[in-house]
């Protein structure tokens, strides 16, 4: 068994990234994993304020919001899975206002699989690639011993539930079968 933490940067629940985050938990699930799943949308996280404070507080952030609860589950986690909507071709802003918030932790969030749930309005997904190479950025450049266990674009869906009619959900919910 395998701890699963999912970290949904949807501002919509329910949502398209949201509901491939809720498929990939399904099948996770069902091959008998321990899922959490996180909705940044229902936290409370600030930006970095690049203090420092943490350097000198045994990593303890001078903010008092849920960034570093999250962060210690993904301490916790075997596997990280990031599900974000595209916007201008990066990730979700409130995904990386979460990054940016494990300045003080990164080093210890070590030997995780992750995996990139990305929904997209553009049909290319060739245009997405930008998005992967900017979560990438945090877990294969600064995250030690961490390796991609799957990516899954699903491209060309805008409306909330549009991804319903498309087959990208049952390839989440495989891919979380699989882990």
């Amino acid at each position: 068994m395998k701890k699963v933490l999912i970290i949904s940067a949807s501002p919509r629940k329910d949502g398209n990234s949201d509901l491939l985050a809720q498929a990939f938990a399904k099948g996770a699930k069902e091959a008998g994993n321990e899922v959490t799943t996180v909705r940044l949308a229902e936290k409370k996280i600030n930006y970095c304020l690049a203090c420092y404070y943490c350097a000198d507080h045994n990593g303890h952030c001078i903010q008092k919001d849920d960034a570093e609860a999250i962060v210690n589950q993904m301490k916790e986690a075997d596997v990280i899975v990031f599900a974000t909507p595209t916007y201008f071709y990066s990730m979700a802003g409130q995904l990386k206002v979460f990054i940016d918030r494990t300045v003080k932790d990164y080093l210890s969030i070590k030997d995780k699989t992750f995996y990139y749930l990305i929904t997209s309005w553009d049909p290319e997904p060739k245009h997405i690639e930008k998005v992967v190479e900017s979560i990438r950025g945090f877990t294969l450049d600064c995250c030690e011993g961490a390796i991609e266990g799957g990516i899954l674009l699903a491209t060309n869906v805008t409306k909330k539930g549009e991804i319903v009619s498309s087959d990208y959900l049952q390839k989440a919910q495989k891919m979380g079968k699989n882990i």
